[in-house]
C-alpha cells in the first residue's frame, strides 16, 4: 500500500517534468553557468570575474544557484513522491543530504591538504584553513557539526540542512504552497529584524545564513508547484518594465563602486543605502535584483531556445547535471588558481589562462561523469 495522502491532482500535475514535457534544459544550463561564475568570482583579482553577474548588479551567481536548486529539488522529489510515496521522498532526501555532507567533509580535508602542500601562509589565512592546520582535531569536530567551514564551502553546509528538511517542506508545499512561501518570507524578515542565525565557529559568521537563504530555495520549489498562477504576472509587460528599470538602476550603482567618474554622480544618501549589501543575510536589494533577472530571463530564454544546443551551452548543461562534484572541483580549482597567481604570476595573461583552464576542466569532468553514468543504463537496455 502506498504511503501517500490524497492530494488534488492539479497540484502535483503542475510540476512540468512530471507532465511528460521532458527535462527543461534551461534549469541545468542556469546551474552550470552559475557554477562557472562562482569559480570565476572566487579567484582573487581575476579579470574573468568581469564576465559574471557580480560587477553589474546587486546579486551574483549564488542567488541563481540557490533558486535553481530549489527548482530541481521540487522536480526530483516530486517525481519520487508520485512513484514511491513519502517513504521514497524521505529516503532520497536523507541519502542526498548525506552525500552532500560527505562531500563537504572531504572537500574540507582536500582544501587543507592543498593549502599545506602549497606552503602559502597568506592562502591559509584567506581561506580560513590555518586554524584547521594548527588545530586539526578541534576544527574537524566543529566541521562535523557544520560549525566550521573553509572559505567557499558554506553552500554545501546550507544544502545539507535544506535537503535534510525538504521532505516536510514538500509536504507543506503540496498542501498550502502560498502559506508555506509566506512562512519562509516571514522567517526571512525575522532574521533581518532579530539577527537570527545558526552557530558558527570560530567567528560566528556564515557566508550564507541558512535562515535567510532558505527563502530563495523555497521560492524555487514553490515556483515549480504553483508555477502557472504566478507566471501570468511575471510575464506581463508591466513586470518586465519594472524589472528592466531596476536592473538599469543597479547596473549604474554597481559600476559606480568601481568607476570613479560614476561614483561622483551618485548622491551620498543613495550610496550609503546601497553599499555595502549584506550578502550573508541575503539583503533585500540583492533579492530584488535576482527576481528582476529572473523576470528578464523568462522573457528572453524560452524553453525551446536554440542556443541550448550550442557547444558552450551543452557544456553548461553537463556541469549543471553534475552540480555536486563540479562545485567541489570548482572550489579546488579556485585554491589552485590562487596559488598560481601568488607564486607564478598575477598578470592578465595568467588570469585569462586560469579562467579558461578552470572552466574547461569543469566541462571535461562533467562530460566524463555523464558518460560514466549513462553507460550502465545503456548496457542494461541492450
Amino acid at each position: 500500500m502506498r504511503d501517500r495522502i490524497t492530494i488534488p491532482k492539479f497540484v502535483v500535475g503542475e510540476l512540468p517534468e512530471l507532465k511528460g514535457e521532458g527535462r527543461d534544459l534551461r534549469i541545468d544550463a542556469c546551474r552550470g553557468i552559475a557554477l562557472w561564475f562562482i569559480f570565476l568570482d572566487h579567484v582573487p583579482n581575476n579579470i574573468g570575474a568581469w564576465l559574471t553577474l557580480r560587477n553589474y548588479g546587486f546579486s551574483d551567481a549564488a542567488e541563481v544557484f540557490m533558486f535553481v536548486s530549489g527548482v530541481t529539488c521540487a522536480l526530483a522529489y516530486g517525481r519520487a513522491w508520485r512513484c514511491e510515496g513519502w517513504t521514497g521522498v524521505i529516503s532520497r532526501t536523507l541519502r542526498r543530504s548525506w552525500d552532500i555532507y560527505v562531500a563537504f567533509l572531504l572537500l574540507t580535508l582536500a582544501c587543507a591538504i592543498l593549502v599545506h602542500l602549497a606552503g602559502t601562509g597568506r592562502l591559509a589565512d584567506e581561506s580560513n584553513t590555518r586554524i584547521l592546520l594548527d588545530h586539526p582535531g578541534a576544527t574537524l569536530a566543529r566541521a562535523a557539526v557544520l560549525q566550521y567551514r573553509p572559505v567557499n564551502t558554506d553552500v554545501l553546509a546550507v544544502f545539507v540542512l535544506l535537503h535534510l528538511l525538504f521532505a516536510p517542506l514538500l509536504w507543506l508545499l503540496l498542501r498550502a504552497p502560498n502559506a508555506t512561501l509566506g512562512a519562509s518570507l516571514a522567517l526571512y524578515v525575522l532574521v533581518h529584524a532579530f539577527g537570527w542565525t545558526f552557530p558558527a565557529w570560530p567567528n560566528g559568521h556564515w557566508a550564507f545564513n541558512p535562515l535567510a537563504w532558505q527563502l530563495l530555495f523555497v521560492l524555487g520549489a514553490w515556483w515549480m508547484i504553483e508555477g502557472k498562477r504566478p507566471r501570468s504576472w511575471v510575464t506581463s509587460r508591466t513586470t518586465l518594465m519594472l524589472a528592466a528599470l531596476y536592473l538599469l538602476f543597479t547596473l549604474v550603482i554597481a559600476l559606480s563602486w568601481r568607476i570613479k567618474l560614476l561614483e561622483t554622480l551618485i548622491p551620498e544618501a543613495l550610496a550609503k543605502l546601497t553599499y555595502p549589501l549584506d550578502k550573508s543575510n541575503l539583503d533585500l536589494l540583492r533579492l530584488l535584483h535576482f527576481l528582476a533577472l529572473a523576470v528578464l530571463a523568462s522573457w528572453l530564454v524560452p524553453r525551446n531556445w536554440r542556443g541550448l544546443t550550442t557547444p558552450v551551452m551543452r557544456g553548461a548543461i553537463l556541469c549543471g547535471q553534475n552540480s555536486l562534484p563540479i562545485f567541489c572541483l570548482g572550489v579546488l580549482l579556485t585554491f589552485a588558481s590562487h596559488v598560481a597567481l601568488l607564486d607564478i604570476s598575477d598578470g592578465l595573461a595568467m588570469q585569462i589562462a586560469l579562467s579558461l583552464t578552470g572552466i574547461a576542466a569543469m566541462i571535461v569532468t562533467a562530460t566524463l561523469l555523464s558518460s560514466i553514468s549513462i553507460k550502465p543504463r545503456q548496457r542494461s537496455q541492450q
